[in-house]
């Protein structure tokens, strides 16, 4: 395998060794009353030709002075660092809004093997505002994982870089362009590179919008500045409309709802709609959730922490966060269908235990691009295992991974590697 992996991350949320779950949740019954009780204007993002990515001052961006940053940034070790670590990691600021003061952080780790030859990747993770080094690096994909201590690392086995270069948490399209723009700057030898981003959840709104804006300002700069060839999105919200119909019908399919509520709600509600101040089918949503019982929505199969925190599970669920983020399509679709017809390799992937944005939302969400197959449904395999399902669409890859939650490089990380370097490569996962 020929590539790499470079990885961002906004701010450390969290280091964690897990054996139970519960330290926080997202309950999606809740979110979906939410989302058809407030009053909304329905919007899809359309056409990289429009000017809301384009970026002030950028002629001067593509210039901005990064001399001796990359030394300052270099990390010469972790603390609890194990021994024996032969790969370069690298973490500071990039100024993205000189004005208002504002810059993301970032942790960059390289290839252990080649790195002067592979591939780009940044890693988002969803929330929105969930931290991407918090929980992408030390939970899921990064080198390290937490010992039980709390104190000292052991590496990842099956960690991303050791194929290619990964990247973390952004809060906006501009601000990522404008933040991998002066990165770029600071790390030269990477202009080049072909670039894909990768992500989960909420990112599934971020990547497309990021991926279109990288469009839109190679277009308008007549020329590439970011190499993008790819984006992949696991379990990832990217249409409000079968976000609740798959979710619902998950729910009653896991035996998770029992039919009389299941009907009820479908009979009292037109998930097309969006809104809906419906006093039955609220009262459904309340009843279904009820019936649902404690259970961890991100692995319904998981067992829960006693000592799991209800605050940041409420939180999580707070309808005063909700309502406040204001600033989101409520379908990219339209982009999607943009990147495909421009090439950009689209792949989508969800853990099939995942109740919070389950596998059923996925399906419906590509069947409703009306994209046609080109490889049929089969299972693909890992260690002798089948490490899930897959199918081929026109410029569009779906796959399934068996056994895994929300977040599938932490639940399934063999399986997990397999499927993103099947990614990077432009290859199906292997059907034997």
């Amino acid at each position: 395998m020929a590539n790499s992996a470079f990885i961002i991350w906004i701010s450390l949320l969290c280091l964690s060794n897990w054996k139970c779950y519960g330290w926080i949740d997202m309950n999606p019954l809740k979110f979906i009353k939410e989302e058809l009780s407030k009053e909304r204007d329905n919007y899809a993002l359309t056409s990289y030709s429009s000017d809301i990515y384009a970026v002030a001052g950028h002629s001067a961006l593509l210039n901005s002075p990064q001399d001796g940053l990359k030394d300052k940034d270099k990390i010469e070790s972790l603390p609890g660092q194990p021994l024996g670590v032969n790969f370069d990691q690298y973490s500071g600021y990039v100024n993205v809004d000189s004005q208002d003061g504002r810059s993301l952080f970032y942790y960059f780790v390289e290839s252990p093997q080649n790195s002067s030859s592979k591939p780009l990747v940044l890693w988002l993770n969803g929330g929105p505002g969930f931290s991407s080094f918090g929980a992408g690096t030390m939970m899921e994909l990064g080198p390290f994982r937490v010992n039980k201590d709390g104190k000292t690392l052991y590496q990842n086995e099956y960690a991303w870089n050791k194929d290619y270069k990964v990247n973390g948490d952004i809060r906006t399209a501009r601000d990522s362009y404008t933040f991998l723009v002066s990165w770029l700057a600071r790390f030269p030898e990477y202009k080049t590179r072909d670039f894909f981003i990768a992500g989960e959840s909420y990112a599934g709104h971020y990547i497309p919008q990021l991926a279109q804006a990288i469009l839109y300002n190679n277009q308008h700069a007549n020329q590439t500045i970011i190499n993008l060839r790819g984006i992949a999105m696991g379990n990832a919200l990217i249409d409000l409309e079968t976000m609740m119909k798959g979710t619902v019908d998950f729910y009653w399919t896991h035996a998770l709802m029992p039919d009389e509520i299941y009907h009820g709600l479908t009979s009292s509600y037109n998930f097309a709609s969006l809104n809906s101040s419906d006093k039955v089918c609220l009262e459904f949503i309340d009843q279904g959730d009820a019936a649902a019982g404690n259970i961890y929505s991100y692995d319904i199969y998981a067992p829960l922490c006693n000592s799991s925190s209800k605050f940041n599970t409420e939180i999580a669920n707070s309808g005063e966060i909700n309502r406040n983020w204001k600033d989101k399509p409520q379908t990219v679709l339209p982009i999607i269908q943009e990147l495909m017809a421009e090439g950009i390799r689209i792949w989508v992937y969800s853990g099939d235990t995942d109740g919070a944005l389950p596998v059923t939302c996925t399906r419906y969400a590509v069947k409703k691009l009306g994209t046609p197959v080109r490889t049929a449904w089969y299972p693909w395999y890992t260690q002798g295992e089948v490490g899930g399902y897959a199918v081929g669409y026109q410029n569009l890859t779906f796959v399934t991974v068996r056994g895994a939650g929300h977040f599938v490089p932490s639940y399934q990380p063999a399986r997990a590697l397999v499927l993103f370097s099947s990614f990077i490569n432009g290859t199906l996962p292997p059907p034997a």
